[in-house]
């Protein structure tokens, strides 16, 4: 089961069956998500375990759950994460259940990513949202400076052995 935290923007475009609270069964674990506000409108998720971003469209906002194991399968990919991996946590999300973000860390964190994200589009640097999404998962996160330091390094720690992530 995937359990998505969205914020209130994103759920009253979703307008979903929104749980108190919910934990995903993959080894990743739980997933918030925004809107950014671009043109046309992205959804970044972020991994609560990792703080791995993803961009995707939203467009269409009713499949957002639906498209979001095909880009992760993407962004995975592109980190060099084994396709057993990849497999274990796509085969997880088959259910969705959404939920009101709880997590004010991983919400400042999103926060910090659109702030990134905008920069770099303003400087030209990639526009494509999955080279964004790399980009954006090797910024150093402080919720990450006891260990991993970045995204990226904390998902293919998890990803290697299984072991602690963030």
């Amino acid at each position: 089961m995937l359990c998505l935290y969205c914020t209130h923007k994103l759920l009253k475009r979703l307008n979903p069956e929104v749980l108190e609270v919910g934990s995903s069964t993959a080894k990743l674990g739980n997933w918030y998500a925004t809107v950014l506000p671009w043109r046309p409108q992205v959804a970044m998720l972020v991994n609560e375990r990792t703080l791995l971003p993803v961009l995707m469209p939203l467009a269409p906002a009713a499949s957002l759950a639906v498209r979001f194991p095909g880009a992760l399968v993407d962004i995975l990919a592109a980190h060099g994460v084994p396709r057993s991996f990849i497999d274990s946590e796509v085969c997880e999300m088959q259910v969705v259940k959404y939920a009101k973000t709880q997590n004010r860390s991983v919400v400042g964190i999103m926060t910090e990513f659109a702030y990134l994200a905008d920069a770099y589009r303003a400087h030209g640097e990639p526009t494509a949202l999955i080279d964004l999404s790399l980009k954006l998962a090797r910024t150093p996160c402080s919720p990450l400076y006891k260990g991993p330091v970045s995204p990226e390094r904390a998902l293919k720690e998890l990803a290697s052995d299984g072991g602690v992530g963030a």
